[in-house]
């Protein structure tokens, strides 16, 4: 299925399912614009102008200038975490006239094939969400070297020209939240996916912020990005080790989110805000990535003949990183813990990352 939206700022962008190849949907356009040239040529000016007000473009604000951009991601658009938080980055850029996603390649080949696919069909920027993308895309962006490809969380652009890399340095949030954390909990377990990227990075930041305000911290690492049966099982382990506060990261949280939500304790979200998963009193914040910050320099670079070569990162300084509060009353016991967290982290007065 394909469909075709009207986005805010008035562009038009297409939308693909991951069942169908964007080939099919340059043979469905050339058909729907041979209909209309016919339907132009029979009933004249006055219709063909009444048809683009139909429509709301007109013959010179089609969006026709603006970058196609496709984007294959390893989960669902509606994830509340890594997918959603791309998808809603890329859909606030200007510049950009058609956004193509296939969501849910977990399957790096079934991944592969996409990205390749949209390479082949003539998108401008094709964006590999997926620190597990690397290898395939690697080969892949060799093979198109006149298209633009993205590919994070990640900082390397493998010294090939038409590949850019983007991270997020989400241990400045995570320290925040840790911090926050331990202002409301003795005991805190963290559900973490697997230790890379972005993921990685959150981790060690609450857990280093969590600990240098006293809190205990557990950490295990599922070896999984999607497996949300697996991060409720590991959540509901915490639960009965003592803990009353859980965090985690990657789609699979979904699953740790419903245990806290069913045991009564407070949950601590990332890359998305995470509010809309549990019922009111659950969640407290969210370190919710704005991807659009960098993003739009990237579009802008690709515009203007730079298909690559170039790191991007969102953090707490340039406002790529902000935290938002969940459904949890934000006393002002809340909103001063965050505030002296984020002055120190920015400042350089705390460490972040645990090395190794």
């Amino acid at each position: 299925m394909a469909k075709t939206e009207t986005p805010d700022d008035g562009g038009s962008r297409t939308q693909l399912t991951a069942s169908r190849r964007p080939g099919g949907w340059r043979l469905f356009v050339a058909l729907l614009a041979a209909f209309a040239l016919v339907l132009a040529a029979c009933g004249g000016g006055d219709d063909a102008d009444e048809a683009s007000e139909d429509t709301g473009e007109s013959a010179d604000d089609s969006g026709a200038d603006g970058l196609r951009v496709a984007i294959v991601a390893p989960s669902a658009e509606n994830d509340l975490a890594f997918t959603q938080s791309i998808v809603e980055g890329v859909e606030a850029l200007s510049g950009v006239s058609e956004t193509a996603i296939t969501p849910g390649t977990f399957v790096v080949e079934d991944a592969a094939t996409a990205i390749r696919d949209y390479a082949a069909d003539g998108f401008d920027l094709v964006i590999a969400h997926g620190s597990q993308y690397g290898g395939p895309l690697q080969e892949i962006a060799q093979e198109f070297p006149d298209t633009a490809f993205a590919w994070g969380t990640a900082v390397d652009t493998f010294d090939l020209d038409n590949v850019s890399a983007y991270t997020a340095a989400s241990d400045q949030g995570g320290y925040v939240l840790g911090a926050l954390a331990a202002s409301m909990c003795s005991k805190i377990g963290i559900v973490g996916p697997i230790a890379v990227g972005d993921a990685k990075l959150y981790v060690d930041g609450f857990t280093l912020g969590a600990q240098d305000n006293g809190a205990e911290v557990d950490v295990v690492y599922t070896e999984s990005f999607s497996d949300t049966q697996l991060a409720s099982e590991t959540a509901t382990a915490f639960v009965e080790n003592g803990a009353d506060c859980l965090t985690g990261t990657a789609q699979m949280t979904v699953g740790a989110i419903g245990v806290a939500e069913q045991e009564g304790l407070l949950w601590f979200g990332t890359q998305s805000d995470q509010t809309s998963a549990a019922a009111d009193g659950v969640v407290v914040a969210n370190q919710v990535y704005q991807w659009e910050v960098v993003l739009q320099d990237l579009v802008d670079d690709v515009a203007g003949g730079a298909t690559g070569g170039s790191v991007y990162a969102i953090d707490l300084d340039n406002g790529g990183l902000t935290i938002e509060y969940g459904n949890v009353d934000a006393g002002d016991d809340m909103t001063s813990a965050v505030d002296a967290a984020s002055s120190a982290v920015l400042a350089g007065e705390v460490e972040t990352m645990i090395e190794g």
